[in-house]
């Protein structure tokens, strides 16, 4: 260790190692905002081009190894990381670990499983080093412009590194960062996961809004996009909705088509949308919403099975009628809010059994707060969450809050139109029609999942309860009478 280390005499505020598209604008947004930048790249010439085309912005302090980086850094050092998830991940921190010294910082900046973050998270308090797991979400314009920011750890060290997250942060309408200490460990990892899961989900609704209009209405991508700048001038203002109508808006350059029509319908993902769908199913969290976006994606990758289904029977394209016509936009406006309030809602409540599961104690009116600029989810209707939230901090699910049950009171009709309206026609709505069955299972006195039960108790005994008397039951099924007996 050099004496430049043991002194903790570096002047640089923070360091960045890791200087592809988002390490590098996060560290350009870390130095425009006053901070000195300590920067590394395992390939030289990144760091000198960073510095070369972006050195007038800030306060650049470039290295060549990590040695020369943590020698560069303040005490506490705070150092972020910005690699690729998992192994490469693993190989930066143990390169960094044996350089630091109690009560230094390191900061995994990447899109990490959270429970690699709980494992490193461990292993590094261990050894006197923080570990700050943080989701950054905003894209390279968000890390450079001010991301929304999810940082779990121990709340030390965010008494330390949050002044800084809190100064390169999106602002929201009201003034306030888009940063908050989400909890412990991974519980900043985790909201960053289920915030991508709700992504897909919005993504996907929003996907099936524009395939319903071009289909069933027979509008051309820029008369929808024209339908869909409408709509972001109200309740639906967000930046996906902002983006799409910019998107359907714009034609190829090559061949003049609507761009939309030259893109190859295989959506492609990184698997955070996965992450949070098997995480659901460890937690026992139903997110079909957010389940039904990962498989459609999963769904149009598969070219070769949908090529051999091509010619299976349907119904017959039909045009809608007249009154159906004239309403219809207006009506899958209704069903995309309901849809869009059952995503969010299985988002929220993945997040509080996440929390209790893991003892994370998350504020929900805190993460709908940081998420309304930023991130690729902001939007308007996030305020109306956080002040959902706000008002009610143990509100079982979103759809009981009176304003979102006024909501989907109000879009029955439409909502129940646009999902048989796809049924009727073949065009595919997963997401429309998994939210509303979603809706009507919650809503519902009784579920089917009664015979469910009788059919497990049937062929595995595995008892069920019953709605007269409390205890736990079998019934004897292989005898004549079928009497039942009690078991606990």
């Amino acid at each position: 260790m050099t004496s430049a280390q043991q002194s903790g005499s570096g002047t640089a505020q923070i360091g960045v190692t890791g200087l592809a598209v988002m390490g590098r604008n996060l560290a350009r947004n870390f130095a425009r905002n006053g901070y000195t930048v300590a920067v590394h790249n395992r390939t030289a010439s990144r760091t000198q081009a960073l510095v070369r085309e972006f050195g007038h912005e800030g306060d650049f302090v470039p290295v060549e190894s990590p040695q020369e980086l943590v020698a560069a850094l303040q005490r506490p050092r705070r150092l972020m990381i910005m690699v690729k998830a998992g192994e490469p991940t693993d190989a930066v921190i143990a390169e960094f670990a044996p350089l630091l010294e109690d009560g230094d910082i390191l900061i995994d900046g990447g899109n990490a499983h959270f429970m690699d973050t709980r494992r490193r998270e461990r292993e590094l308090r261990e050894r006197g080093i923080h570990f700050v797991g943080t989701g950054v979400s905003g894209g390279e314009e968000g890390a450079l412009l001010g991301p929304s920011i999810m940082p779990g750890g121990s709340a030390e060290s965010y008494r330390s590194l949050g002044p800084m997250l809190e100064t390169i942060a999106a602002k929201a309408d009201d003034g306030s960062p888009c940063v908050v200490h989400i909890g412990p460990d991974g519980a900043g990892h985790f909201v960053k996961m289920v915030h991508n899961g709700i992504e897909y989900a919005d993504m996907q609704l929003i996907a099936e809004s524009y395939d319903l209009l071009r289909l069933a209405q027979g509008l051309p991508p820029e008369q929808i996009a024209a339908v869909f700048r409408g709509w972001n001038e109200g309740r639906l203002n967000s930046y996906l909705i902002e983006i799409t109508a910019q998107i359907l808006d714009h034609r190829d350059q090559r061949t003049g088509k609507p761009f939309v029509d030259i893109v190859l319908d295989q959506a492609e993902q990184k698997g955070t949308g996965r992450w949070t769908v098997q995480t659901a199913l460890d937690l026992g969290v139903p997110v079909s919403g957010i389940a039904e976006a990962v498989f459609a994606r999963s769904l149009s990758g598969h070219a070769d099975l949908r090529a051999a289904a091509r010619g299976l029977p349907g119904p017959t394209p039909t045009m809608l009628d007249s009154a159906a016509y004239d309403r219809f936009a207006d009506d899958v406006e209704q069903a995309l809010y309901a849809s869009k309030i059952v995503a969010y809602a299985q988002g929220f409540h993945q997040i509080a059994v996440g929390s209790a599961e893991y003892g994370w104690d998350i504020n929900q009116a805190d993460v709908s707060a940081i998420w309304r600029a930023g991130c690729i989810i902001r939007a308007t209707f996030l305020d109306r969450i956080r002040s959902s939230f706000a008002a009610r901090p143990d509100l079982p699910i979103l759809l009981v809050d009176d304003y979102f049950t006024e909501a989907l009171k109000g879009a029955q009709g439409a909502w129940r139109r646009v999902v048989s309206t796809a049924a009727e026609l073949g065009i595919p709505a997963p997401g429309f029609s998994s939210a509303l069955n979603y809706y009507d299972s919650l809503r519902a006195e009784r579920l089917p999942a009664a015979l469910t039960q009788g059919q497990r108790d049937y062929f595995g005994a595995h008892t069920y309860h019953r709605t007269d008397r409390p205890g736990v039951y079998h019934t004897l099924w292989s005898e004549p009478e079928r009497p039942e007996q009690q078991t606990d």
